[in-house]
């Protein structure tokens, strides 16, 4: 059986190395980036083909598949005459691969399919260096039809492939779990800035919370740099954490309710992003956390 055509919007770090992998899987590609050319000219060097907009991503492709940073961004790659839903047509399968909010991605649904065309969102989990060898977690929702229909083409992409039912349940999910994750990583954070204030070595904290319940691979990684000095092992900025944990604050007001435990982690991360650190890796919020408390 022939693979499908693929058309991949958003050639960033994730995005880029997703297309290698599809690339050496076999897969004909239609490429659109934006500003940062360097995925775009990689892939166009291994074959691919780069399209003047998203309508001729869309025109071209069987699959499009958008890696892009926020909400904003997918909805802008969607709309207007050169937009994706522009060149839909019946049975072509549309993926939001980014960490969206799940009302726009019900909203985009809708109108794909008045398209006559499908929509899915799988968020992804892991780094750029699990997606060059296809090791991503990828959470996937939608019409499950449509799923059985992409699944092997995400299990080209993905180690640990979810489907997790209908539209909007892979971002609600991911949400979920980065507002977990950036709450568990500011909190030890600023546990460690207090064993400052205490005089007390960061790592018998460590060695303490690490042998009971609280041991955790979130905690590992804000030890990493908080006691060994790389930051590298959680390479994720601090702009973005503020942006999804304010996604799952949205998320939980369209359901009529009002997040507790979100308040704390987006009040630390908005402070560092208003203090010119939102290109530090979360791991450095133990830096931030330190300077506040002096």
């Amino acid at each position: 059986m022939s693979k499908p055509k693929i058309g991949f919007i958003g050639l960033g770090l994730m995005g880029s190395a997703m297309v290698g992998r599809l690339q050496d899987k076999g897969y004909d590609v239609t490429v659109l980036g934006n500003r940062d050319r360097t995925g775009i000219e990689k892939a166009v060097a291994r074959g691919g083909t780069e399209a003047a907009n998203a309508r001729e991503v869309a025109e071209a492709s069987d699959i499009v598949m958008l890696c892009m940073g926020t909400s904003d961004q997918v909805e802008g790659r969607m709309h207007g005459e050169d937009g994706v839903i522009a060149g839909l047509s019946e049975g072509k399968i549309v993926i939001d691969f980014g960490t969206s909010l799940p009302a726009s991605t019900f909203a985009l649904g809708e109108e794909v399919a008045g398209k006559g065309a499908l929509m899915m969102d799988a968020p992804l989990g892991r780094t750029p260096s699990h997606a060059v060898d296809g090791l991503l977690n990828i959470m996937a929702s939608g019409d499950k039809a449509t799923y059985d229909a992409v699944e092997p083409v995400l299990n080209d992409l993905g180690e640990n492939v979810f489907y997790l039912g209908q539209l909007g349940s892979g971002h609600t999910i991911k949400l979920m779990n980065n507002f977990y994750a950036m709450t568990c990583a500011n909190a030890m954070s600023e546990a460690f800035a207090v064993c400052d204030l205490a005089g007390i070595e960061r790592k018998a904290l460590y060695d303490v919370l690490s042998a009971g319940p609280n041991g955790s691979g979130m905690m590992d990684f804000i030890k990493a740099y908080a006691v060994d000095g790389d930051p590298e092992k959680l390479a994720f900025a601090v702009k973005n954490a503020r942006k999804d944990v304010s996604y799952y604050e949205q998320m939980v007001q369209t359901m009529g309710r009002t997040s507790i435990m979100a308040r704390g982690a987006m009040e630390a991360t908005g402070r560092a992003v208003d203090d010119g650190h939102g290109d530090d890796l979360v791991p450095q919020m133990v830096d931030n956390f330190s300077r506040w408390f002096k």
